[in-house]
């Protein structure tokens, strides 16, 4: 009796016990990891791991970076080119540093976790490379694949869909449904409307003035949902005059007030889906970035919850307004054609998609 107590016991304690120590060590992690909302996804799986020793490229609140993540935003192809040198550099010295990690955590960003995979494997083939978020090959590049497959270990998947076109992929589930707080359970009207630029300042500069337009047309409550990492100066300078609108650096808070929502293409549009809130999607890229994009990528849509809705054969969930198209007027009639309740129903059908988050899948991957 006392010896199954005691082993029960130990149980208990081995298992609220941090992964990182359970095995006697701290785990050594080399992560890469260049985008606002890759940092955003990996922040909940180091949490569960408790205190281990990272070393790449992350956002500084994670530790000291080899480089931090904010190094290497670009938006769009022209603004890639400057930036290739500096991540040649930086592919070696990782490739130099994966000799003393337990594990290789790559997420997302396929321009430069590809490259650094391959040289990773070629110096030091022995160690587990995890890719978390895989390179959209559905949209463009299908001979990514290949490299994927034979570069890396663990070919984790977000989006069910993914099966399709990767031999060795998993799904994990949706990072999303781990870190929205709270879902609309009903719809209402609320009076107020969630305006979202973006978050990078090219994006900003170009829709906010729109954005000002429409709000002081429709003349309702108006949140301008701003990234939480802008200081106060780099909101001055950015946005300029926004006495009209109220601040929010908390986008599922602003979500969940608003009646409605017009947002900037990105993962915003998913989130919004997903908390259940009615959206425009609108998008205005560099011209020759869209050129390109225009002829490489080969899809219905732009919008995640769409490119979810297409693979499943159903109608697109929302209204997407690109390029010359985003106009106050389209803007406005968008919000006024969009059936509101409809809407919402059919935001439901997206959560019931993806089932469940990724967390505890990604933990159980890295626990190995």
């Amino acid at each position: 009796m006392y010896v199954h107590f005691f082993k029960t016991f130990l149980t208990i304690i081995y298992q609220n016990i941090p992964i990182s120590y359970q095995k006697g060590k701290l785990l050594k992690i080399l992560v890469s990891s260049l985008e606002p909302s890759a940092n955003l996804h990996l922040e909940p799986i180091l949490k569960a791991l408790g205190e281990c020793e990272l070393c790449g490229i992350f956002d500084e609140r994670f530790g000291e970076p080899l480089l931090p993540s904010r190094a290497f935003s670009i938006m769009g192809f022209l603004d890639a080119i400057p930036k290739i040198k500096k991540a040649k550099e930086a592919i070696k010295k990782m490739a130099q540093m994966s000799l003393h990690v337990d594990k290789v955590l790559l997420i997302d960003s396929p321009a430069f976790n590809l490259p650094l995979a391959k040289a990773i494997k070629e110096l030091n083939p022995n160690v587990k490379i995890i890719y978390y978020i895989l390179p959209q090959v559905w949209a463009w590049k299908a001979k990514r694949v290949a490299k994927v497959e034979k570069y890396c270990d663990v070919l984790a998947s977000i989006l069910p869909f993914e099966k399709q076109f990767y031999s060795k992929a998993t799904y994990v589930g949706h990072p999303l449904l781990d870190e929205i707080p709270t879902f609309k359970k009903s719809y209402e009207k609320t009076g107020t409307i969630a305006f979202l630029p973006g978050s990078r300042k090219s994006e900003i500069k170009t829709l906010l003035p729109i954005y000002k337009a429409v709000s002081k047309t429709l003349g309702k409550r108006s949140i301008l949902v701003i990234p939480p990492h802008f200081s106060d100066t780099e909101i001055e300078q950015i946005y300029g005059d926004v006495s009209q609108f109220e601040l929010s650096k908390n986008t599922y808070d602003a979500f969940l007030k608003s009646e409605f929502a017009f947002v900037c293409s990105g993962t915003a549009t998913l989130e919004a889906a997903l908390v259940g809130v009615p959206f425009v999607l609108a998008y205005k890229a560099k011209w020759l970035d869209y050129v390109i994009a225009k002829r490489f990528v080969k899809l219905l849509h732009v919008g995640l919850a769409n490119i979810l809705f297409d693979f499943e054969k159903l109608p697109p969930l929302h209204v997407e307004l690109l390029q010359k198209d985003v106009n106050v007027e389209n803007l406005i009639k968008a919000y006024k054609d969009t059936n509101l309740e409809l809407f919402f129903k059919r935001a439901l059908t997206l959560r019931t998609l993806l089932r469940h988050g990724s967390k505890e899948e990604m933990i159980k991957i890295m626990s190995v």
